[in-house]
């Protein structure tokens, strides 16, 4: 974001722009004003943090806006550069530095089918039906180009006021779910809209399909690749140099630079760096989080959990004061029912490209469930559903990508695709986030059935371990080794999760731990913490 030189004082004595000064003001008058009111309002059923930031910021555009006498209400002019490179970095790595693993993991399948297929055919939908109901709407300029890009911006989903209700204790599954999915999708989605800008639509056969769907498996896996690299590299560089016995603030400040090196080489790279900077928070917490000090594992956790907030925050601000851009309503020449008439239109595609991947999707999956306790009941059905509805800022920053300096539309029409996706951004919040929380309480919470243990299904470590150990006699096992294959063979095909779980285990302590460290091999800081605690116990 830029400063808006909107205000027309300038102060002799200083160097800085008044009218940026007055705009980081208001702005951080009203992250405080969000936090306290937040805090006010935790218990209330229909608002959250979100919701109240969001209204704030209509509020506070809605203030600027009449103080300016209806000319112009923008303290700062929206951009992409801001967003995607400092705001929403923190925000990602906070999430996979938080994330409990071992349930993300356990459901990375379900996961990645809602988040990648998903996506896909929300994209595919809205695109489609764009395409066949704007042309009898009225809007003729719009070509093939800019239809697929509607799909990609209205298929990213903003789940945060559904998992400020979901807890990960009550409801485990659904929000490792909902926020695998969220994360997954943002990246789905970006990396759909870059692909639509770059093909090349007069010449698109079956090869350019091949061709895209390549380069997003690419686009995927050295996305995640680069994000692990760069998180050992962090656990090898703070184990084996000690950072903590000179300094806890080198260690937190290497965590940070690396965590935000490894987005920007993604960028530079042309990968996905929401899905590196989230791969390299979930090795950052696996590892790099257990080789520092007691004091710098408390500062790191709080410190990008604080830094997270504030930009999902200031993100809620912004959207809300955006809304009265009053330059964008004027020109776009549109009448209150076309503006209702195409947000509508929107907003319904968003139903219906949601709905016709969550529920087939979930009743497939529930097919391949023999344990009646791993299928996905119709209300989670629901609440998965429910939970992508509502659209933020990633919709907005990529619309006005897509639609603020383009020649191909009239100016017209590109601000009235602008403001409709600003409307769905609003409605989606404020109505379909104020019932969550209620919702959720009637469609889930209430009259919850006790979770009934499946322990005696599910086989113990020590079966696991006679399984894939050989020891014993040489002679028995010969004898055995058939026998073994088989209840190995068949023990992965029943139990696939807990039995890569088991392995990953095993791989994990005998060759990656001794060399990144994580939890039992943390390496003795003298003067830390855990040093002086080792030190008392060995003197005892």
């Amino acid at each position: 974001m830029a400063s808006h030189e909107t205000i027309p004082l300038q102060s002799s004595s200083s160097f800085l722009s008044t009218s940026t000064i007055i705009a980081l003001c208001v702005f951080f008058a009203l992250l405080c004003a969000c936090i306290v009111i937040g805090h006010l309002l935790e218990e209330n059923r229909w608002a959250n943090e979100s919701i109240t930031a969001l209204l704030l910021g209509l509020c506070a555009g809605a203030i600027v806006l009449v103080i300016e006498k209806w000319q112009d209400s923008r303290l700062l002019v929206f951009s992409e550069d801001l967003f995607f490179l400092y705001l929403l970095p923190p925000i990602i790595f906070n999430a996979g530095f938080q994330v409990k693993k071992k349930q993300f993991f356990k459901n990375f399948t379900t996961i990645l089918l809602f988040g990648i297929l998903g996506t896909v055919i929300s994209f595919c939908l809205i695109s489609l039906g764009a395409f066949l109901l704007f042309k009898k709407i009225g809007l003729t300029s719009l070509t093939l180009q800019q239809f697929l890009a509607i799909g990609a911006i209205l298929s990213a989903t903003d789940s945060v006021c559904t998992l400020q209700v979901l807890s990960q204790e009550e409801t485990p599954f659904l929000y490792s779910i909902v926020f695998g999915e969220g994360v997954v999708n943002d990246a789905t989605s970006i990396v759909l809209y870059n692909a639509v800008q770059s093909l090349n639509f007069n010449n698109i056969d079956a090869k350019v399909t091949l061709n895209l769907l390549g380069n997003f498996l690419y686009l995927f896996f050295t996305s995640t690749a680069l994000g692990i690299v760069v998180g050992l590299l962090s656990a090898f560089v703070i184990k084996t140099l000690y950072f903590g016995r000179h300094s806890t603030d080198r260690e937190v400040a290497l965590m940070m630079l690396l965590a935000y090196l490894s987005y920007l080489l993604a960028e530079l790279l042309n990968l996905s760096g929401i899905l590196t900077v989230f791969f390299c928070g979930i090795v950052m917490s696996h590892y790099t989080w257990h080789n520092v000090t007691e004091s710098s594992r408390i500062t790191t956790k709080h410190a990008f959990a604080t830094m997270s907030f504030i930009a999902e925050t200031f993100i809620f601000v912004y959207v809300g004061m955006d809304a009265f851009d009053i330059e964008n309503w004027k020109e776009s020449h549109a009448s209150a029912g076309t503006l209702v008439t195409i947000s509508a239109t929107f907003f319904a595609l968003v139903l219906i490209g949601r709905a016709a991947f969550v529920f087939p999707l979930a009743n497939i999956i529930n097919c391949f469930q023999k344990r009646q306790g791993n299928k996905i009941e119709f209300k989670q059905q629901f609440i998965m559903w429910w939970a992508g509805l509502m659209r933020g800022a990633v919709t907005i920053a990529l619309s006005y990508n897509q639609f603020s300096n383009t020649q191909q539309i009239t100016s017209s029409d590109s601000a009235l695709m602008i403001t409709c996706t600003i409307t769905v951004v609003l409605f989606s919040t404020i109505v379909c986030g104020s019932v969550t929380k209620p919702l959720i309480g009637a469609v889930l919470l209430r009259n919850r059935k006790p979770m009934v243990s499946d322990a005696t299904d599910i086989p113990s470590l020590e079966d696991l371990r006679q399984l894939f150990i050989e020891d014993g006699d040489p002679s028995e096992q010969r004898n055995n080794q058939m026998t073994q294959k088989a209840s190995s063979l068949r023990l992965l095909i029943t139990h696939p999760t807990i039995t890569v779980h088991y392995l990953w285990r095993k791989f994990d302590d005998r060759f990656m731990r001794p060399v990144f460290g994580g939890r039992g091999f943390v390496p003795f800081v003298p003067g830390s913490p855990t040093g002086t605690a080792d030190e008392t116990s060995a003197a005892v």
